[in-house]
């Protein structure tokens, strides 16, 4: 039998089969063994084989998983160097950021669109709370939006609380696989409701003390909803470790200095002081966004981020 993984507990997950059934499944001894670097073999968004269990009703054992044609992966927490799937087979990954309460930092939206881009996943950045913003609001969108003007990434602006701005979000996201992912607190669950209110998804409350929100979601869970969209929400991600790129390919996934490789004097350069450099001189040109390529000198030197 075969089906499609909608959700992850840790041990168990959900299986929706192709004749529309529900199955608790775990996955079988042999083939744990064989996906042991992640801390889940199988993630949600996962096609698999299974076969009932004959002595509990609708349980059921996972045999196999099938070929994935991409996925998120960031590394499971700062002290381990497993790795943690979030989603796979994706058309669109959303990352919900917001400016304040709490903030999401550029680092954080950069080490992100790095994974998307290693994995062929298309990003979208939804920068939610712009009712927050005041007056700046205006300005602090035009100044990142030129910031990632060459990231390939689409870049969202509005207001879940304020129904504002999510015309354009829904037309990305309709009829499509999407990962939903961001810090805790940025609202996500607020605004999966106001796009899909079939999805139910939970709110919960920002903490007061440390500004950030608490964990309302424990577990990826992929809601199908009724025009063929299939939304995956995740628990609210605090750091975001990129796994699984070599130091000397990280530029690769930095379309802003991969299109200027071409013009670089070495076809191996680094973009760090080799002469003939073009990503240095258009930066001195100030025609390169210099928060990206800080941002790609910051993950470079962090040795325990490529663990």
């Amino acid at each position: 039998m075969k089906g499609l993984v909608i959700k992850s507990t840790g041990s168990w997950y959900q299986v929706l089969a192709e004749d529309g059934e529900m199955w608790q499944a775990r996955i079988r001894g042999k083939l744990r063994l064989q996906i042991s670097d992640t801390s889940n073999p199988v993630a949600v968004g996962d096609s698999v084989e299974f076969e009932p269990d004959p002595n509990f009703a609708q349980t059921a054992q996972i045999k196999a998983v099938e070929d994935r044609k991409n996925w998120i992966i960031r590394r499971a927490n700062k002290s381990s160097a497993r790795r943690q799937i979030l989603a796979c087979n994706l058309d669109a990954a959303v990352l919900v950021a917001s400016l304040v309460a709490p903030r999401t930092s550029m680092g954080f939206i950069d080490r992100f669109l790095l994974i998307c881009q290693a994995y062929k996943v298309p990003a979208i950045v939804f920068f939610n709370k712009t009712d927050l913003l005041g007056e700046a609001g205006t300005e602090f969108s035009q100044d990142i939006n030129q910031v990632y003007r060459e990231s390939e990434a689409t870049m969202l602006w509005g207001s879940a609380t304020q129904e504002h701005g999510l015309d354009p979000l829904l037309e990305q996201m309709r009829g499509k696989r999407v990962l939903f992912a961001g810090h805790s607190g940025v609202g996500k669950s607020t605004l999966l409701n106001r796009l899909f209110p079939e999805a139910q998804a939970r709110v919960g409350a920002i903490s007061d003390h440390h500004e950030k929100g608490k964990h309302t979601t424990t577990f990826a869970e992929l809601f199908p909803l009724s025009d063929g969209t299939q939304i995956i929400d995740t628990p609210g991600i605090r750091d975001f470790g990129v796994v699984d790129i070599p130091k000397n390919e990280l530029a690769q996934y930095m379309p802003e200095l991969r299109s200027r490789l071409p013009r670089c004097r070495f076809n191996d350069c680094q973009h760090i002081n080799e002469p003939g450099c073009a990503v240095l001189q258009d930066l001195e040109n100030e025609t390169l966004p210099s928060e990206r390529y800080h941002s790609y000198l910051s993950m470079l030197n962090e040795e325990d981020m490529f663990a």
